[in-house]
């Protein structure tokens, strides 16, 4: 097979997959007539039980293989970048559409050069000003765009962009204390570690004591689990293959692919999605292209932190 064909194939199938995630959070969250299943921390806990059971069976070879010193930053990242984002999403996807998550994900980038300059000392240029400036500014006009504009709606996209700034600290942090540290090692570690605390969520909500064999309950879960397994571990390694193959920078346009694939599951499920909306997410992403445009393509081989998602 052609290697760009390949890479290319890997690239839509992960805009797939993580586009996909904020609809598995509704299946999750919800029934087929729209009716709550599992609450927000049960479905962002099984997600994380599940990620850390996939990769159980890498850690062991893990542990060898990265000095304990750096044990304590991998574990900070897998809370930072992964537990409290997935619980984050949850609770905002209760309240607000998986279109208008998806969209609100792709200022990941921006909070990357805001965060780096703010708490890691990273200087920064003033064509990265402006496309941060753009992209808040993108931000603004979607939340404006939606139709619910309450407080309580607001409050809640708040949710979604507490997690972007999570991500943004954690990928800057694996970036100045991890470099030596494959995505792969980060995950094994980083996910496995939070299966105590996921377990914990699920058995202080009450996980364990609900009705699972019903249908709804049976569905919900396999949703959670598919977000996991799928959405998390497995398109984490798929990310770190692509950058091995392709390079970082060409990984790195997953971000704008990823909304879209959100948009459609959107619309599929009847979400209004207001034309003034699509310009507000594209006001984003030329944020993010120009936040992004100096930097230069990494070799294949130079370890890169994918952009968690969701």
């Amino acid at each position: 097979m052609n290697n760009k064909f390949y890479n290319w194939l890997l690239f839509v199938l992960l805009c797939l997959i993580w586009g996909s995630s904020f609809i598995l959070m509704k299946w999750g969250l919800y029934d087929k007539a729209g009716q709550p299943v599992l609450s927000a921390y049960q479905v962002a806990a099984l997600r994380m039980l599940t990620a850390g059971m996939i990769m159980l069976p890498f850690v062991f070879q893990t542990l060898k293989k990265v000095p304990r010193r750096l044990f304590g930053y991998i574990l900070l990242s897998g809370w930072l970048g992964s537990f409290f984002p997935a619980f984050l999403f949850c609770i905002a996807e209760t309240k607000i559409g998986g279109a208008l998550a998806g969209s609100l994900n792709s200022l990941t980038p921006l909070f990357v050069v805001i965060t780096g300059a703010v708490f890691f000392g990273i200087l920064t240029s003033l064509q990265k000003i402006l496309g941060v400036i753009a992209g808040l500014a993108g931000t603004s006009l979607l939340i404006y765009a939606n139709v619910d504009r309450t407080p309580e709606y607001i409050a809640y996209t708040g949710f979604v962009v507490a997690a972007t700034i999570l991500y943004g600290i954690n990928v800057n942090m694996v970036h100045s204390k991890l470099k030596g540290v494959s995505s792969v090692q980060i995950a094994a570690i980083a996910f496995t570690g939070l299966i105590p605390a996921s377990l914990l969520v699920l058995f202080f909500t009450g996980y364990f004591d609900l009705p699972l064999a019903e249908s709804a309950y049976t569905l919900s879960t396999l949703a959670s689990s598919m977000l996991g397994i799928v959405g998390t571990a497995l398109a984490s390694i798929i990310f770190y293959v692509m950058v091995k193959r392709a390079g970082g920078l060409f990984a790195s346009l997953v971000t704008y692919g990823i909304p879209f694939v959100a948009i459609g599951w959107g619309i599929y499920y009847g979400e209004k999605i207001m034309p003034l909306q699509v310009v507000a997410l594209l006001v984003i992403l030329l944020g993010v292209y120009l936040a992004n445009r100096s930097v230069k393509q990494l070799p294949k081989d130079e370890t890169v932190e994918p952009p968690v998602v969701d």
